[in-house]
């Protein structure tokens, strides 16, 4: 499918499936490169039943600079999400979630049941996962309620008639945050590895804080839209400014920025 198949099936069922959207090569260095933090940070299951007993998460990936700076802006997945939501949307959170042999199911539920709005309501989160090895419905390839974006939230815990979102390694899984889902039961011997690429509207506060999870001088380095994808842009010419700055003109010290009421 194009972008714009992929956006209508996202406001359709809740969810699409990119087929092979991401590079072997990018796939590998990130498989690397997790495996290396893992080993670095000590990185240890959370022991709770939302984030699970074994399932390894690392969290604030961009803090680590390459490869996962690709990750955000990739061309294979960002216009979707931008079509979900828009120009404007900001990364939320960028984080690994590795599910280990014998993980039970992760609680069916909603990214955006935290945020206090009737439902159902326009996209203000669009979320992906990156497939780092292949995902069946065997190994816990994350579960789905199709159409389901467009009801209220799901009772947390409660059991639902799901379906695998089974993909190749390379592919992503895009999805409303209103739609319903979980991470799989892993009933093989082998780990399955994703990651969690986040994304919400530009004027809902994001997951991960990233202005002060992510250095200045890091950001810095950025390529502009990575720039404005962290939040250091201004949503609609107005939400985020710094008197009437963008906060991209502070950071680098110039560049230029037109205000909403000097568009009027």
């Amino acid at each position: 499918m194009d972008t714009s198949a992929h956006i209508a099936t996202v406001k359709r069922d809740g969810f699409t499936i990119v087929e092979n959207a991401i590079e072997p090569a990018l796939i590998d260095r990130l498989n690397a490169a997790l495996t290396r933090l893992e080993r670095e940070l000590d990185a240890k299951p959370a022991m709770n039943g939302f984030e699970g007993h074994k399932t390894v998460r690392i969290y604030n990936l961009l803090a680590y600079g390459d490869p996962f700076d690709k990750v955000p802006v990739h061309e294979g997945v960002l216009p979707i999400v931008e079509g979900v939501l828009d120009s404007g949307c900001l990364i939320s959170s960028l984080s690994s979630i590795a599910i280990d042999p014998d993980e039970i199911a992760q609680p069916i539920h909603a990214d955006d049941m935290v945020i206090p709005l009737a439902k159902p309501h326009i996209p203000i989160v669009c979320n992906s996962m990156w497939a780092l090895t292949d995902f069946t419905d065997a190994n816990g390839a994350t579960r789905l309620v199709p159409k389901t974006h467009l009801e209220q939230n799901p009772a947390y815990g409660g059991q639902y008639d799901t379906i695998p979102a089974e993909m190749k390694k390379g592919s992503v899984l895009i999805w409303d945050g209103s739609l319903w889902h979980g991470g799989g039961a892993n009933r093989t011997g082998q780990r399955r590895t994703g990651i969690a690429m986040n994304y919400c509207a530009g004027f809902i506060r994001q997951q991960e804080n990233q202005q002060l999870g992510l250095s200045p001088e890091l950001v810095k380095k950025f390529p502009q839209r990575l720039q404005e994808l962290i939040g250091y842009g201004v949503y609609q010419g107005l939400i985020g400014h710094i008197d009437k700055k963008s906060p991209a003109q502070i950071l680098n010290a110039g560049g230029d920025f037109t205000s909403i009421w000097e568009k009027t």
